[in-house]
């Protein structure tokens, strides 16, 4: 009689695969030339990429097999995804050289996936567990969309004297996924009893702004988020010398096992 696999087991993974699902779409709206949509499926596929997880957790459904999809879903969604996107948008006009800098930030993603798959299932102190190690993919996918959504905005005036602006910003991204640079992963932060009636309200008028201004609100979510990388990366190092922790051996790029 073959082993009954729990219902809470499957639920993570069936997001994981609707998740995969607006990626792929996303790639197909970008042949099609409907970046409008295309943007879109992306910013639903991060926002299933960021549920499926903790909502295995809070089930208790987090699994192996489930981990190793995440993270392949994740290679689509937030590396090839975005780079053709962003390639069929502006970067084929330039070329061998436009080509070359997308596959660099696939490559990237996909190098910033596999050390992420390493370092999760070392120990690590308690203390510095809110920070990733570089930009999550992510948020890579959302940095470099950044031209693409302002383009799509009544912010679009601002593209018009920033020439190579899609180039460079594929290239900081890239560096971003795949530097040790911590970053906030935004998994344990604690707020007050008394803030989270104020966070509740934020995040109703959030919601109220991208249904109404989606793609200027992603543009200041995006600028909001740039401004937070030094932040992070001050506030890990006041935590490392105050509680003198000393880095991994391990937080390289490429690990032991991998050479």
């Amino acid at each position: 009689m073959k082993k009954a696999v729990s219902i809470r087991a499957v639920i993570p993974n069936v997001i994981t695969i609707i998740a995969l699902s607006l990626g792929l779409t996303a790639i197909k709206f970008t042949l099609e030339q409907n970046f409008y949509y295309a943007v879109i499926c992306v910013v639903l596929a991060a926002v299933l990429d960021a549920a499926d997880g903790r909502i295995a957790r809070l089930i208790k459904g987090t699994s192996k097999f489930g981990a190793e999809l995440d993270s392949l879903a994740d290679f689509v969604n937030f590396g090839v995804a975005p780079a053709l996107i962003v390639y069929i948008w502006e970067l084929n006009a330039y070329g061998n050289i436009g080509w070359l800098i997308t596959l660099i930030f696939i490559i990237c993603c996909c190098l910033r996936l596999a050390r992420f798959n390493v370092l999760s299932e070392s120990p690590k102190s308690p203390l510095l567990d809110n920070f990733f190690t570089g930009v999550p993919s992510p948020a890579g996918a959302g940095i470099l969309l950044l031209p693409v959504i302002v383009s799509l905005s009544n912010f679009s005036y601002l593209l018009n004297k920033m020439e190579n602006l899609s180039l460079c910003v594929m290239l900081f991204s890239s560096f971003l996924m795949v530097s040790k640079i911590p970053t906030y992963a935004f998994k344990k932060f604690k707020i007050t009893k008394p803030l989270v009636l104020l966070v509740m309200i934020i995040s109703v008028v959030l919601f109220g702004f991208l249904i109404n201004y989606t793609f200027e609100t992603l543009f200041v979510i995006g600028l909001l988020y740039l401004c937070l990388i030094p932040v992070s990366f001050f506030h890990y190092k006041a935590i490392k010398k105050k509680h003198s922790l000393k880095t991994r051996s391990d937080e390289s790029l490429f690990s032991e096992d991998v050479l």
